[in-house]
């Protein structure tokens, strides 16, 4: 069909190709990276250290959630999943979220703790991928966190039952209201069911998008002893 297509229409290949919003074919989508150097010699020998560096580059550049990152998680069945959350803290112990521990993603970090984390700055041209084990931060550092979050969100942390199914958004609404009756004048204390997660890294990689597609790519990677060893890697 498509043979006979193509033998009478000569356009139809340009007439078959998926097309954006504004028409244009989506394998045309792509731009130049004109982004900074991003050399061996120059980065931090603390991994830690340079992506602060970044982190602030980003939050003094990007108006809307500069924290946001990939949570890439496995089930123990080996599929993968991925969401959006957002960053609340790093230091040299790792980068810390936090979630519903009846989850999704939280039973997947259950079965397999070994999770990726990926920024992505596009008006840099920047990307940062973390690779580690998740572990539970200790309840008083989500209850420190929690007490800082706004009434509403704490009140949403109770009433939702994070990744189960729900009838309706009427459900999801009913079920706030008889927290915020539960609550009302009292103090939210944090679920038992909520609290933060510190992804330890094992490797980290910076990768600043450049001319031709030649972009950089510094890696680091901690080896037994807990030294990291750096390495430029092609892009």
């Amino acid at each position: 069909m498509f043979e006979y297509l193509k033998r009478w229409f000569p356009a139809w290949d340009e007439i078959s190709k998926p097309k954006s919003a504004a028409g244009q074919a989506i394998e045309m989508l792509r731009r130049e990276y004109r982004g900074k150097p991003l050399k061996k010699s120059e980065v931090s020998k603390d991994p830690i250290k340079q992506f602060s560096v970044w982190f602030n580059e980003a939050v003094d550049a990007i108006k809307t959630d500069p924290n946001a990152m990939l949570l890439s998680t496995v089930s123990k069945e080996g599929k993968p999943s991925c969401r959006t959350v957002l960053l609340k803290g790093y230091d040299e112990n790792g980068f810390i979220f936090y979630t519903n521990y009846a989850s999704r993603k939280a039973g997947h970090i259950e079965e397999n703790s070994e999770v990726s984390l990926t920024f992505y700055w596009p008006g840099l041209m920047r990307q940062i991928h973390i690779e580690g084990k998740a572990e539970k931060i200790p309840v008083e550092k989500s209850d420190s966190y929690f007490n800082t979050r706004p009434s509403s969100s704490r009140l949403s942390a109770w009433a939702s039952h994070q990744s189960e199914k729900v009838e309706n958004r009427e459900q999801l609404e009913k079920q706030l209201k008889e927290i915020e009756k539960r609550f009302a004048g009292k103090e939210i204390p944090r679920p038992p069911h909520w609290g933060g997660y510190c992804v330890k890294p094992e490797r980290i990689e910076f990768w600043q998008g450049r001319l031709n597609r030649l972009h950089d790519r510094i890696s680091y990677t901690q080896n037994e002893s807990g030294e990291w060893l750096i390495e430029r890697l092609s892009p």
